[in-house]
């Protein structure tokens, strides 16, 4: 039962996010048979320990991706450009002027996808869950496919300022490159923090580590 509600309460998540609201014309998108829809999440959903109703809650930028008519605006290239600028004002940039933590631990944040579920505490470290979308290391054989590949990101890329910049800012919030990518903005939502974004730069980046062997 437990499994149950919360698959259909990751699904109600998926298709706000999604914008994918179902009007009695049979048209989908946002604002489509938007108050019968916000009415049934708002009695069909509670707050659950850290877990709040709030999180279906999207912001500008989520509501501008969930939009499925953006592409086809004459000001979708124009709108996608502000989104992007404003996620990149939010980037904050480590506190010590030191990117590259230690590449162990990150590889150890990439494997944990552990955090943020209504039975976590508030105070708990979350993973990164990056192998979830990307295959990181040649020794893990179980990877998702939805990123790219990052096997030899720090041969490729390269360990200058600038890519350790670009690096950062993907992780810390991926919006600042691509407004309607489907990576989670690791450190302007709070899901790791600087430390951990440190360290998961180094193993990406740091000749050392096992992805640049």
């Amino acid at each position: 039962m437990r499994k149950t509600i919360a698959h259909l309460a990751a699904l109600a998540a998926g298709l706000v996010l999604a914008g994918a609201v179902h009007a009695a014309d049979g048209s989908w998108g946002p604002g489509a048979d938007d108050a019968s829809f916000q009415a049934m999440l708002k009695s069909g959903f509670r707050d659950a320990g850290i877990v709040k109703v709030s999180r279906l809650e999207q912001d500008a930028t989520q509501a501008f991706c969930s939009d499925p008519k953006f592409a086809e605006s004459k000001e979708a290239a124009k709108k996608r450009a502000e989104i992007e600028a404003a996620n990149t004002a939010t980037i904050k940039w480590p506190s010590d002027g030191n990117f590259l933590g230690d590449h162990k631990s990150g590889e150890k944040i990439a494997q944990s996808g552990r955090g943020l579920t209504s039975t976590d505490k508030a105070d708990q470290v979350n993973g990164g869950n990056c192998y979830n979308c990307h295959q990181i290391s040649k020794k893990e054989i179980s990877f998702g496919t939805i990123g790219p590949s990052l096997l030899g990101y720090g041969k490729l890329k390269g360990n200058s300022e600038q890519a350790q910049r670009e690096t950062w800012s993907k992780i810390w919030n991926s919006k600042s490159a691509n407004a309607c990518s489907n990576m989670p903005r690791g450190g302007h939502m709070g899901i790791l923090s600087e430390q951990q974004v440190k360290d998961l730069l180094a193993l990406l980046l740091d000749p050392a580590s096992p992805v640049n062997q």
